[in-house]
């Protein structure tokens, strides 16, 4: 999907399209750039599997670079975004409304009838960003994990 007509007229025009396996490493060093908190699924092998699997790993990319990146995924109940990432160098270019709304578009295509955002409380501007693509704070959900 050509996006240039985003709102930076000066920017250069971005592409949202789906990761390829050879750009994992690329993935990995965007969300170091980006400022996302690492995780124990922060390895080539790991981004690779989900690449190959089911889930749409969607990315940004202005002149061959990525620059940003979102993961869509449908667990059969309900769709999940997770890891969306835009390049400190990119950012206020629309990027980020770009890759939920294609995010959103291959969820709908799946039949989601609802869909959450992972998002870290300790990023406060992660939560203006989803708040201002109309997502909302469920009130009353507390996320409990495990790594094996």
């Amino acid at each position: 999907m050509d996006l240039s007509g985003n709102a930076n007229a000066h920017a250069d025009p971005f592409l949202i399209r789906e990761c390829h396996l050879e750009e994992a490493e690329a993935l990995l060093t965007l969300w170091h750039a980006a400022g996302t908190s690492p995780s124990v699924t922060d390895t080539i092998t790991d981004i690779q599997s989900v690449i190959e699997g089911p889930a749409s790993v969607l990315v940004a990319e202005v002149n061959k670079q990525l620059v940003g990146s979102l993961i869509a995924t449908f667990d059969g109940w309900r769709g999940n975004m997770y890891r969306i990432a835009v390049h400190p160098d990119y950012r206020r270019r629309g990027i980020g409304r770009a890759l939920v709304a294609e995010g959103e578009k291959r969820l709908a295509k799946l039949g989601v009838k609802r869909i959450t955002a992972l998002v870290e409380e300790k990023y406060p501007w992660a939560i203006a960003f989803w708040s201002s693509v109309g997502y909302e704070i469920e009130p009353g959900i507390v996320r409990f994990f495990r790594n094996p």
